[in-house]
Parts: C-alpha cells; sequence; structure tokens
C-alpha cells in the first residue's frame, strides 16, 4: 500500500472512526471506564513519543542540541495555547477554576462538563478546539508515515488513543450544551474530517519540503508528552486510593506495551 493510501487510512481511522466509537461508548459505556481508558491514553502517548517518535527524528536530526530544542519549545508552545484556550473559556463562561462542583464533572482535558445549558457557547469552543486539534493531528500522522510506514501505524495508534476518551468528554459536553446526541455526533464527525484535510495538506507540503519532517516529529513529540503529562495525569491524581493507583499504573503500562509490540510488529512495514 502506497504511503498515501496508509496516511488516508490513518487519518480516517483517527479523526472519523474514533469519533464514533467514542460516541457508542458514550451513550452505552458507564462512566466509571473513562479514567481506564484515559490511563491508557497516557501510555500509548508516552510510548509513542519516547520508544518511536523521538528515537526516529534523533536518527535522521543533523543537530541533536537544536532538536531538542524544538521539543522543548514544542511543549513550552502547547502550554502557551492551552492559556489561550481557557482565558477565552473564562471569558465566555464561567471559569473551571472558579466552580469547583466542576471538579467531578472534568474531562481528561482539564473540560468542564458543566450542569446547566449554556445555549451552545461552550459546545462551540469545543468544536473549534477540535477542529483545530485535528488538523494538527492530521498533520502530525502525515509527517510520521513519511518517515516511515511503522512510524506512521505506531503515531496514528497512540493519536486514536487518545482521541477516544477525549471525544467522549467532548460529546457529553455537547449534549450538556443544547445539542441533540444526533447532532452531536454529526458536529463531531465534521471536527474529526479536519484530521484528514490536514493529513492530505501536509502530504503534499511536506514532500516538497523533506527537512520539515524531523521538526514536525519533534512537535508530535512534544505534544504527546504535554497532553500526557499536564493534561491528562494530573486528573489521575485525584483517585489516590490505592486500588485506583495500581490500576492506572498497570493501564498506563499496558499503554506503553502495545505501542512497543505495535512497533515491533510493523517493524520494516
Amino acid at each position: 500500500m502506497s504511503t498515501f493510501a496508509w496516511i488516508i487510512l490513518a487519518s480516517l481511522a483517527g479523526g472519523v472512526l474514533s469519533v464514533a466509537l467514542a460516541a457508542v461508548i458514550a451513550l452505552r459505556a458507564r462512566a466509571s471506564w473513562i479514567p481506564s481508558l484515559v490511563s491508557f491514553a497516557i501510555g500509548a502517548l508516552l510510548g509513542a513519543a519516547f520508544l518511536e517518535i523521538l528515537p526516529s527524528a534523533f536518527e535522521t536530526a543533523k543537530n541533536f542540541h537544536s532538536l531538542a530544542a524544538t521539543v522543548l519549545a514544542g511543549i513550552l508552545g502547547f502550554f502557551v495555547l492551552e492559556k489561550l484556550v481557557l482565558w477565552r473559556h473564562c471569558h465566555i463562561e464561567d471559569c473551571e477554576a472558579h466552580d469547583p462542583h466542576d471538579d467531578a464533572h472534568t474531562t481528561g482535558h482539564g473540560r468542564s462538563h458543566g450542569h446547566g445549558h449554556d445555549h451552545g457557547r461552550s459546545g462551540m469552543l469545543i468544536l473549534v478546539g477540535d477542529s483545530f486539534h485535528n488538523f494538527v493531528d492530521g498533520i502530525l500522522i502525515a509527517a510520521a508515515f513519511m518517515q516511515s510506514t511503522q512510524l506512521g501505524i505506531v503515531t496514528a495508534a497512540a493519536v486514536i488513543a487518545h482521541e477516544i476518551p477525549q471525544e467522549m468528554g467532548d460529546f457529553v459536553i455537547l449534549m450538556h450544551s443544547g445539542y441533540s446526541k444526533t447532532r452531536a455526533l454529526v458536529m463531531n464527525l465534521l471536527s474529526g474530517v479536519a484530521m484528514i484535510v490536514g493529513a492530505m495538506l501536509a502530504y503534499f507540503a511536506l514532500k516538497e519540503l523533506q527537512g520539515w519532517i524531523t521538526t514536525m516529529l519533534a512537535i508530535a513529540a512534544a505534544s504527546m508528552i504535554y497532553v500526557a503529562v499536564a493534561d491528562l495525569i494530573p486528573g489521575l491524581h485525584k483517585r489516590t486510593e490505592l486500588k485506583a493507583t495500581l490500576q492506572q499504573v498497570v493501564l498506563i503500562a499496558l499503554g506503553v506495551a502495545v505501542i512497543w509490540v505495535t512497533g515491533e510488529l510493523t517493524h520494516g512495514a
């Protein structure tokens, strides 16, 4: 299968199928399942970043210090970007930091579900944010596949792993924002299409600018590290009992193991 076909297939799975699966799980699954999915996603993100993406980036890098600096700049950049999103959110409606009752209703990305109807305001923010996020994920998937099929598959697997629990939370937010189940699903699917658009544009653009692939891989690693460490892990600390902690550690390790096994099985693909 050609690189372009792999990119389209992976971005379709990451941007559309993961949304549909997340909607099905959100409607049928127990809320207690979400922390388990988040723990697994953390392991998948960290495994992909440290076991596959960064090693591949360093293999092709001409300057290790510049590459490391790019990863650092990426992490700081995602911090600033999230601050801007939160600042905008706090000026449109009550900030989650001001309402401690929302803590129990926060998704893995720190987004508050809220309790009341907000006439679609938070829902629209979620859709805009997700569309941008999916667009960037599409670019990262394309860059990874253009490096190697193995790296592309691993990157796509990590993206899908964290998209499902994220989209589950977003689906709930849209319904709390006044969207019907059908409209929430359709709007989420439309935002998922942004991943395919990003992947296609990146394929044609990066093919002309091969030198940018290593930089994109560094940014991809920075994104995964930031989401796992800054957004998802803090939510796990809300459960401090030993049983929950052991479960989290096992699921994180399982996420890492799945990425490692995926990388081994696709080696040389």
